[in-house]
């Protein structure tokens, strides 16, 4: 049976409650993993993992804990990679999914705006996610859903 597993740490509260309710829906497993203890809606479906605090420690534990064929909800690259790798899939909050063809050019890019940051030009962060990302990302979870 597909699981899903949420990088919790910086996952939007929004997108956690778009997810609670999937899993409920779908009956499928949800494991929200963090450093920082997650409350969650009573549900035989749902559950938090709090790991240690450290550099990677959820992203590793996930990694270790994830399947092939899994879905793993998360906006850091070098981690939807190395799941894409192992065989899962990954989504991001804003409803991207990342595949074996786009995964590459966005660490690319990752690694360009990072070079860019430590030369001491300010390049921004992300927006903040709007109604419209909300919706993109609930359509791309049933989508992905409905296919299992």
């Amino acid at each position: 049976m597909m699981s899903i597993w949420v990088d919790a740490d910086a996952c939007p509260n929004v997108v956690k409650e778009i997810l609670f309710k999937a899993a409920q829906r779908t009956q499928t497993p949800l494991t929200l993993v963090a450093n920082q203890w997650i409350k969650t809606p009573p549900s035989p479906f749902i559950k938090a993992l709090q790991v240690p605090s450290g550099f990677d420690v959820a992203d590793h534990e996930i990694v270790r804990l994830c399947q092939p064929g899994d879905l793993v909800i998360t906006a850091d690259l070098p981690l939807a990679a190395e799941i894409i790798e192992k065989g899962g899939h990954a989504l991001n909050p804003r409803g991207e999914m990342y595949t074996t063809e786009n995964i590459r050019g966005r660490l690319n890019m990752r690694d360009f705006m990072d070079t860019l940051r430590s030369s001491g030009i300010h390049t921004g962060g992300p927006a903040p996610l709007s109604a419209q990302d909300r919706q993109q990302f609930a359509n791309s979870l049933d989508r992905y859903l409905a296919k299992r």
